[in-house]
């Protein structure tokens, strides 16, 4: 089953209320992945014996945007051609006011860089052979097998007309991002692991959850029979205005096609102007339209108008949502909509 959890943060608390539905995913041994823009989920992930994984200046962890792991396949689309697509969306976040001549030789360049490396677009390309024991043993290639940012860095200077997006990589090579460009060097392999992107900053926080965003999807698909769930914390910083239409496709998608890999999406928000922000609120209401449940807790007048645009709300809906006290949601289940409290033992509250 798909969740959309659409929260805001008044009494009880967007992050309290996810942090009780991970503690209770857990228990049901359901694999969870979820993306912390502000550090909220480091200690009910500790209590519970799960991964957390730091991007930023002073991290020890490192993930290689160039990763192509053997899971990541899209339905109809080989691997190196799922990957520049999803590469596409990350450097149009970087480059984001180039134009699409700039964004051809752009993948020209990122095509060059594979090629280097001995991948294309053949499939096969992507095994290699290793000695194991006394025989060749053919295994999936690795991060280090992979190019890093720096690869595209001199791939660009090398031709004038991408000099400037050359310039434009500095930071990530020689300067506050150059965290990302290394080789990853962390295993995935817990049923509970957080993306701690706090460190980035801002401005940059977008890469990181990016990054994640692609990572985690990996995971999802990686087994149909495994139930799982991915956590989007401020998911306006993906599909709102300072995002694009890649990258608010690609979590559209991700929204869209979960259910067939046995996972649940949990897009979390209290920003709900944001949320509607790029083109006119189309990659808002979308995920909306394909979320089976939406949690709504306590609004003020002005988030009320948002969302009635989007939502089949009632008046005396649009009342109760005002007055909603302590632990109280407006629930929809497909077109149910249930006024629930939310109850939580002493022992869960201890915990979260």
């Amino acid at each position: 089953m798909q969740i959309f959890v659409y929260l805001v943060q008044v009494v009880l608390g967007k992050s309290f209320y996810t942090k009780l539905l991970i503690l209770r995913y857990r228990i049901l041994e359901i694999e969870q992945y979820i993306i912390d823009p502000d550090r909220e989920y480091t200690k009910i992930c500790e209590n519970l014996d799960g991964c957390i994984i730091k991007l930023g200046p002073t991290s020890k962890t490192f993930i290689n945007i160039f990763d192509i792991r053997k899971e990541s396949i899209e339905d109809g689309e080989g691997y190196l051609l799922s990957k520049i697509n999803k590469l596409m969306g990350f450097f149009k976040l970087v480059f984001n006011n180039s134009d699409e001549e700039e964004l051809s030789i752009l993948e020209e360049k990122i095509i060059n860089c594979y090629k280097n490396k001995k991948i294309n677009f053949n499939d096969k390309s992507l095994y290699k052979k290793v000695n194991y024991k006394n025989y060749k043993k053919i295994i999936f290639k690795e991060s280090k097998d992979m190019p890093i940012l720096e690869d595209l860095y001199n791939e660009l200077g090398k031709d004038e007309r991408t000099k400037k997006m050359q310039i434009r990589l500095i930071p990530f090579i020689k300067g506050s991002l150059k965290y990302l460009n290394n080789y990853t060097n962390v295993e995935f392999n817990n049923k509970l692991i957080v993306g701690d992107v706090y460190e980035l900053g801002e401005d940059n926080l977008k890469y990181g959850m990016y990054i994640f965003t692609e990572l985690f999807w990996d995971k999802i698909k990686k087994d149909r029979n495994i139930n799982k769930a991915i956590y989007l914390d401020e998911i306006w910083r993906l599909i709102g205005i300072t995002s694009n239409k890649n990258v608010a496709g690609f979590i559209y998608k991700i929204f869209k096609t979960i259910r067939k890999y046995g996972g649940s999406a949990v897009a979390i928000t209290q920003d709900i102007e944001d949320l509607f922000s790029l083109e006119n609120g189309i990659y808002g209401k979308s995920i909306i339209n394909n979320s089976s449940i939406k949690n709504i807790f306590s609004l003020e007048e002005e988030n009320i108008l948002i969302l009635e645009k989007y939502t089949n709300l009632t008046e005396k809906e649009k009342i109760e949502i005002k007055s909603l006290k302590k632990g109280e949601c407006l629930m929809f289940v497909g077109e149910n909509h249930i006024l629930t409290r939310v109850e939580v033992s002493d022992f869960e509250k201890n915990l979260i």
